[in-house]
């Protein structure tokens, strides 16, 4: 298929982008500026630059491909951004047979054990913003999907970061979001692309589907691995109110709720995680750091 692509230079979207590709499908990778053209481009797409909020540039190209596949987010107005991008979305494809595939995220579900990927969303402040759009697609005759990834891990990026190089108090512990108690969804970068793949072949649209590893991990088991591997001296609670003075409130309550869901909608495509979890992937990164260190002071 001919795809068209947003974000392919982005955590998430070059990952979609190299999938693809290795999969056979041509990818029209949509970009802002010649430098991020060349990057796309080395990975086997075709360079479309321009502005992808601008309708007359955009549904000419969506009018030229068999699916589309938006994982851009931009680091401002991205309610602005992502509804110019549904809007040409649905102009364009439609009434159509065209699959398109739009990114949401596990936040807009709110708190709970047991998520339902078709289950009624509860999103906080900070991404309340996503829901009426993606109502709008699912509402509309398009095609769509829409892949809500749970906090996304691997290639030694993503938020788990916000844990692994937390602040630390004067005792060397790391300072843990809230309690630390709260279990985020987690989904390896590498595996949420396939998943986006298989989306995107599928040959109907599948609402909404959670991208999780089905092995959901509280913040604190992540810092204690720090811990283990030696990169700390152990983990303190630092406290909601601390931790939304520090991250922001919006942020931090995102980041504070309490979410497992198992990715059982994702399973029953025939998806399956290559990466264990986070834990795994953790204690193979000390593995390789340890490594390295080894030949450094051999070499």
């Amino acid at each position: 298929m001919r795809i068209l692509l947003t974000g392919g230079t982005g955590y998430i979207g070059s990952a979609v982008l190299d999938e693809l590709v290795g999969a056979g499908h041509e990818v029209v990778a949509v970009v802002r500026s010649e430098r991020a053209a060349r990057a796309v481009e080395a990975r086997g797409a075709t360079a479309a630059i321009g502005e992808a909020t601008d309708a007359a540039w955009l549904e000419p190209l969506l009018a030229d491909v068999d699916g589309a596949v938006h994982t851009a987010a931009p680091a401002a107005d991205a309610a602005a951004f992502d509804a110019a991008i549904a809007n040409a979305v649905v102009e364009v494809f439609g009434g159509t047979a065209r699959r398109y595939v739009h990114t949401g995220g596990i936040w807009a579900y709110g708190a709970g054990e047991a998520l339902d990927d078709d289950g009624r969303p509860d999103a906080p402040e900070l991404v309340a913003w996503r829901l009426p759009i993606e109502e709008r697609l699912l509402e509309s005759s398009v095609s769509a999907t829409i892949i809500a990834p749970g906090v996304v891990y691997g290639d030694d990026r993503g938020l788990v970061q916000l844990v692994t190089e937390a602040p630390r108090d004067a005792d060397d512990r790391i300072l843990l979001i809230g309690d630390g108690e709260q279990h985020w969804t987690w989904v390896h970068v590498g595996d949420l692309a396939r998943l986006y793949r298989r989306a995107l072949e599928h040959e109907h649209a599948l609402g909404r589907v959670i991208g999780s590893d089905g092995s959901p991990t509280t913040v604190r088991a992540v810092a204690e691995a720090v811990v283990a591997a030696g990169g700390a001296s152990g983990v303190v609670a630092e406290g909601a109110d601390a931790s939304r003075a520090r991250l922001g409130a919006e942020f931090a309550d995102a980041l504070l709720l309490d979410q497992r869901a198992s990715g059982a909608k994702a399973r029953s495509l025939g998806w399956v995680p290559e990466h264990e979890d986070v834990l795994a992937e953790l204690a193979g990164r000390s593995r390789r750091s340890a490594r390295a260190a080894r030949e450094d002071s051999a070499a």
